[in-house]
């Protein structure tokens, strides 16, 4: 499958991974911080953006992304290289499967998917998806009307951002969208989100997580290490699911904080 993506900058190569129900442009606001030192890779995973659905075979829908991914990494990094990667919810957890695997440079995991303490937080998250899906399609063009104000804004997307009132009005009818036709929601509600039972703890990796995440909770945290014993893992004050959009200055210090590591393909 052919992934939407775009390049911009110079440097080691680092791919830039959006969550569930996003796309490519949600890292446009680090752009300026980043390209001068990385070659940025921002890309839109299968059923989402610009690129092409899922399969729609059976397969467990993390495991199929995680293989398309692999090979796109693949594709766009330089021969002698190897990727950086980065990631949100959803990407988080693919950039942290790639670590695990040995195939990227490093991993950055933004509120990484993946470390749900029982079963009842898996579907809460999921949870947390569709009820605000259900308001949206419901609402219809009315939503969008709607978002032209902050208020409405706010309380619409408050769920993903710990500062929802920074999101544009044109941003905000661009995922208000996403989400009421998004079908990759669905087929991640029985994801299995499985890492190697042997993980290479050589690779390096940073998790961030936000305090008022309100769809992975700040406690699932605590699980990162006994994965990656490696991992260096903050957390974020104030800072909501998609941190890009709550303090783009800090994300873009940590994602190139995260990539300092020598990205040749022998690793060290």
């Amino acid at each position: 499958m052919e992934l939407r993506h775009d390049v911009a900058g110079s440097g080691p190569t680092l791919v830039l991974v959006h969550g569930l129900v996003d796309r490519r442009q949600v890292w446009k606001v680090l752009l300026d911080q980043l390209t001068p030192y990385r070659r940025v890779v921002t890309v839109d995973l299968p059923g989402h953006g610009e690129s092409a659905p899922l399969a729609d075979d059976g397969t467990d829908a993390s495991a199929q992304l995680l293989s398309e991914l692999r090979g796109f990494v693949r594709s766009v990094t330089p021969p002698g290289e190897r990727a950086h990667i980065a990631g949100n919810s959803l990407g988080g957890w693919l950039a942290l499967a790639l670590a695990a695997r040995g195939e990227v440079a490093s991993a950055t995991a933004l509120a990484p998917a993946g470390f749900f303490v029982g079963h009842a937080d898996q579907v809460r998250a999921d949870l947390m998806f569709r009820m605000p899906r259900a308001v949206t399609r419901a609402m219809g063009p009315r939503m969008a009307k709607g978002m032209r104000y902050k208020a409405v804004r706010c309380a619409s997307l408050v769920t993903f951002y710990g500062h929802p009132g920074r999101v544009s009005y044109e941003d905000a009818v661009i995922n208000t969208h996403s989400l009421a036709t998004n079908t990759v929601v669905d087929k991640m509600r029985t994801a299995s989100f499985e890492l190697p039972p042997v993980v290479d703890t050589e690779v390096p990796i940073t998790v961030a997580w936000g305090r008022r995440d309100m769809i992975l909770p700040v406690y699932e945290a605590r699980r990162v290490h006994a994965v990656f014993p490696q991992a260096r893992v903050m957390v974020l004050p104030g800072i909501g699911h998609v941190p890009m959009i709550d303090d783009p200055n800090l994300i873009g210090t940590i994602l190139l904080g995260g990539s300092s590591a020598p990205s040749g393909a022998g690793g060290g």
